[in-house]
């Protein structure tokens, strides 16, 4: 699987920004995908998952503001962020897993993603 990210940019606090992830690869449907962000001299941050038939998970600071999706006919994954704040400022990944499971045990450690993107990177100014 190969993926690629983009949409990233430079936004308002407050204002929202839609990141895509295209992949390859005839089998994407049975993958999980998730984002991650990372910032300079950070760890990378799980910021949500979903798995290959929509179940999802979000790091607790960004529910209720960030919706991720995807689309397998076209193989593509979407993060919606909204409300965004100086603090949502990073590079962020596309990743995928070779999970079949259901949401409540989707990884959400960079280590268990075995695929990634290359970053886009999200500023918001305050």
């Amino acid at each position: 699987v190969q993926l690629q990210a983009s949409g990233g940019g430079l936004v308002q606090a407050g204002g929202s920004l839609r990141l895509s992830c295209a992949a390859s690869g005839p089998t994407f449907r049975n993958y999980a995908v998730g984002w991650f962000r990372q910032a300079p001299g950070k760890e990378r941050e799980f910021v949500s998952a979903i798995t290959r038939s929509g179940g999802t998970n979000y790091a607790d600071s960004v529910k209720g503001r960030f919706t991720i999706s995807r689309d397998n006919t076209k193989n593509m994954v979407y993060l919606q962020m909204n409300n965004l704040n100086p603090e949502d400022t990073d590079v962020y990944y596309c990743a995928a897993a070779n999970y079949l499971g259901g949401y409540q045990a989707i990884p959400i450690r960079p280590i268990d993603y075995g695929y990634w993107g290359q970053g886009t990177l999200v500023t918001v100014s305050s």
